[in-house]
């Protein structure tokens, strides 16, 4: 983290600090490598908390200047009373609370849906925003539709599809604690909680559950890259894809997405061919524009498939 690449991160700050969005966005995204020296960092605003993650240790002179760096800006002028210091290399992703009082969790708010968000005693907030264009499809597609939601976490997908006009959403996750933060999320915006299910179960343990509740107009697939115990990606996504035949309504359609830098499209569009020659791919939903990277393969893929 060099100087010159300080002061990028700085320019780049306040350009954006300078019209602050209205809603929860990513300013800063280093991890697409678009800006040499700051690849290990990002910068979140989450409505007048602003979130600045690490994820790799920085040498002690970088950390006292990234912090000098943060300090130096008037926060307050663009509406920001809090400023979090994330170090997600370490074991607990401590945080240091470098302006404002610490907060457990938050409201956010994306495209009008309310959200609720940890901060400071989780690796992650609850909501990835890389998906956000993936959960606006969601919204539009699913009128009147059966929804699953594979690998649920807290349940975005979910409160999507609902606010969309979905006559039932499924939603399964081993996590039972993210599914209970899922129907504190549908219950902020309001939502009819008898058309949701929530299934707290290992997904390989549970196919006949999950296929009884079927079939489906639209699956959902979001899987972690690697989950100890649970799934390895690179093994386990081919287990799901070979039962979308069993999982589908006639013509239903499929969002399979995938955020592994190691490997790009082609893995599942291979693999949905292999394992389900039945559906077709249909498009790549694209990125939003605050998450720019060196190599549009690196980045979150969200593929949608359909069966004709």
């Amino acid at each position: 983290m060099t100087p010159d690449a300080l002061a990028t991160l700085h320019t780049h700050l306040l350009t954006a600090l300078a019209d602050p969005p209205s809603e929860t966005r990513r300013l800063f995204h280093g991890r697409g490598r678009c800006w040499p020296g700051l690849e290990q960092l990002t910068v979140d605003w989450l409505q007048g908390v602003v979130l600045v993650a690490l994820f790799k240790a920085p040498e002690p002179a970088d950390l006292e200047a990234l912090k000098s760096m943060l300090l130096d800006i008037d926060w307050a002028h663009a509406g920001a009373h809090t400023v979090a210091l994330q170090h997600r290399y370490l074991p607990q992703s401590t945080t240091e609370w470098l302006v404002g009082q610490a907060i457990d969790e938050l409201i956010i708010t994306e495209g009008g849906l309310r959200y609720l968000i940890d901060l400071g005693k989780k690796q992650n907030t609850g909501l990835f925003l890389d998906m956000r264009y993936g959960r606006n499809w969601v919204r539009e597609q699913a009128r009147g539709q059966r929804v699953l939601n594979l690998f649920a976490y807290t349940c975005g997908f979910s409160v999507a599809a609902i606010e969309g006009g979905a006559e039932q959403v499924v939603n399964l996750d081993m996590a039972r604690g993210a599914l209970s933060r899922g129907r504190d999320n549908h219950r902020l915006n309001g939502h009819d909680l008898s058309k949701v299910t929530f299934l707290g179960h290992d997904l390989f343990k549970s196919w006949a559950k999950v296929i009884n509740s079927g079939p489906y107009d639209l699956v959902i697939i979001d899987p972690p890259s690697f989950q100890r115990g649970s799934f390895l990606l690179t093994k386990d996504y081919q287990r799901v894809l070979r039962r979308l035949p069993d999982l589908l309504a006639a013509h239903g359609t499929v969002l399979a997405c995938m955020n592994d830098p190691a490997l790009g499209e082609d893995f599942l569009i291979d693999g949905v061919t292999r394992e389900a020659p039945g559906l077709r791919f249909v498009q790549r939903l694209e990125n939003p524009p605050e998450f720019p990277d060196i190599d549009a393969q690196s980045g979150l893929k969200a593929l949608v498939f359909r069966q004709d």
